[in-house]
């Protein structure tokens, strides 16, 4: 019996090693898979067409603002307002930085938190191999014993659905960028005009949206880590991850497209006033 329990305990130690290096391997994959198809988005020919066509909208965008911020401040120079000329000058320098990093900035720093977050997860998921493969299985398998089968089950739905919901969020996070892009083209008619507060806003969201792109799947893999000694609270952490956008909302990095509506509206509507009244004029 000991050299029966000697011999089942080395191959049940080696198929431990085996399954969860299977899994760590593929959950390696499925996290790559998942922060590169963001990115990967804007390697297709046609989104990076559509990038295009929105720069050489918001340039025009800039020239036409920049026309009438002329004309302004040439009419409240004449009133008496002698900074007029500053602010044009300042106005159109910050409209020019603008309209040529709009569309190349946003991406290249979603790429690089992106890169920043690959780095992050591999250390962290390293950081666990101190202790062996698979007294880390055995120790889950313990765990998973401990709190019972329903119990257990539910926390296993909690786990995955908490992967699922972060998958989906990686997955269209960069069709928001995208969106992000078109709507900052809208602000530049606005910025040589001395109005940047909408453009300021915008800039918030690119940098509320690269910091959950860097924290979701980082929480996510190391709630993975915890669930090894604690299946609770690695729930607790992988729970969390979701609530990032939520919380960066808080501090005013808002990461969706709905915050900044109403002033990309009223751009528009002054764009298309201005296009009527010079077409007034002309006829």
């Amino acid at each position: 019996m000991f050299i029966w329990d000697f011999v089942a305990d080395t191959v049940l130690g080696q198929i431990f090693d085996w399954v969860y290096g299977k899994i760590v391997e593929f959950l390696g994959e499925f996290f790559s898979m998942m922060n590169g198809m963001g990115s990967e988005l804007f390697e297709f020919v046609w989104v990076q067409a559509v990038v295009e066509f929105f720069r050489y909208f918001g340039w025009a965008l800039y020239a036409v603002g920049l026309v009438v911020a002329v004309f302004e401040a040439a009419l409240e120079y004449q009133s008496g307002r002698t900074t007029a000329i500053r602010d044009l000058a300042l106005g159109s320098l910050k409209g020019f930085l603008a309209a040529s990093l709009f569309t190349t900035v946003p991406v290249e720093l979603y790429k690089l938190c992106i890169d920043l977050q690959g780095s992050l997860s591999s250390g962290i998921a390293g950081a666990s191999h101190t202790e062996g493969i698979s007294n880390m299985a055995r120790a889950a398998l313990g765990t998973l014993n401990g709190y019972g089968v329903f119990i257990a089950i539910f926390l296993l739905i909690l786990m995955g659905y908490s992967v699922i919901k972060i998958f989906f969020a990686n997955l269209k996070r960069g069709g928001i960028l995208l969106i992000q892009i078109a709507v900052g083209s809208l602000y530049l008619f606005s910025l040589p005009r001395g109005y940047a507060d909408g453009f300021y806003s915008w800039c918030r969201q690119i940098a509320g949206l690269c910091l959950t792109a860097f924290l979701q799947t980082t929480i996510l893999i190391a709630g993975l880590m915890v669930w090894n000694k604690n299946m609770l609270l690695g729930c607790g952490l992988m729970l969390s991850a979701s609530e990032i956008p939520r919380v960066a909302q808080q501090f005013g990095l808002e990461t969706t497209t709905r915050a900044n509506i109403m002033s990309a509206v009223y751009t528009t509507q002054t764009i298309v006033n201005l296009t009527r009244n010079i077409a007034a004029a002309v006829k």
